[in-house]
């Protein structure tokens, strides 16, 4: 048995599921800067409005800023604030380097401790024992490599997560959806759908026409479009609780 498939077996054993999580899920993107955070703060505080009890992570960030001494990684920080979090960052994002290469070779850059999936794990269950649903962040895509020979779709597998892809509204957006809807599904996991998030602050005059083509390709539920600068549309929220 690979080390992989033995964390697995672990955080399954060490972790139960609590009866109260009503759902987990990985928020990837087809890209950097497709709107990822974005969309998961959005989401974070209308779960929160519905009175549910929301868990965030970020279990890695790149090119964080040093402010204190310390590296402040912006985007779980947003997140936290987002879903109401008051608990310690090293919970929330236990990995946070400056470079913004992937987080094995960002660690080596920075001289610092490369991420470790067991203690992913162990932080995400943590957090998530006093929460009803759980919004983990990729760093990149769902393929971005987190460990020399493991990416988050093995993370989302260990942890079981549903994934949720956020689509940038951009030339070439269709086929980067389809690639990443393929590696979930060579990973068996379930894709709880995808979201066309407008990047720039005016939509793309062909936007109609690429929300046709997503939902003539994409073998998973179209759960809508987040506006730029908008919040997220009900009906999105409701598709997924």
């Amino acid at each position: 048995m690979g080390q992989f498939a033995r964390l697995k077996v672990q955080f399954r054993a060490r972790t139960p599921m609590k009866v109260h999580i009503s759902r987990r899920f990985l928020i990837t993107g087809t890209g950097a800067g497709v709107g990822k955070t974005t969309v998961g703060c959005a989401l974070g505080f209308a779960l929160r409005a519905r009175g549910m009890r929301v868990g965030v992570m970020k279990p890695v960030e790149t090119g964080c800023a040093e402010i204190d001494g310390a590296l402040k990684p912006r985007d779980a920080d947003a997140l936290a604030l987002a879903a109401g979090s008051i608990l310690p960052l090293e919970l929330i994002c236990p990995y946070r380097y400056r470079s913004t290469l992937a987080p094995a070779a960002a660690a080596g850059i920075d001289r610092l401790p490369p991420p470790e999936l067991a203690n992913i794990a162990r932080c995400f269950g943590e957090i998530a024992a006093d929460n009803d649903v759980m919004l983990v962040e990729s760093a990149g895509g769902v393929a971005a490599p987190i460990t020399r020979d493991s990416d988050f779709a093995d993370l989302a597998a260990m942890l079981g997560l549903e994934v949720i892809v956020v689509v940038g509204n951009r030339p070439g957006c269709a086929q980067a959806t389809t690639l990443t809807i393929q590696r979930c599904e060579s990973r068996g996991l379930k894709v709880a759908g995808y979201i066309l998030c407008d990047c720039e602050p005016t939509a793309s005059s062909a936007t109609d026409d690429t929300e046709a083509s997503l939902k003539r390709i994409a073998t998973v539920p179209y759960l809508g479009r987040m506006r730029h600068r908008e919040p997220l549309a009900r009906t999105i929220v409701e598709k997924l609780i």
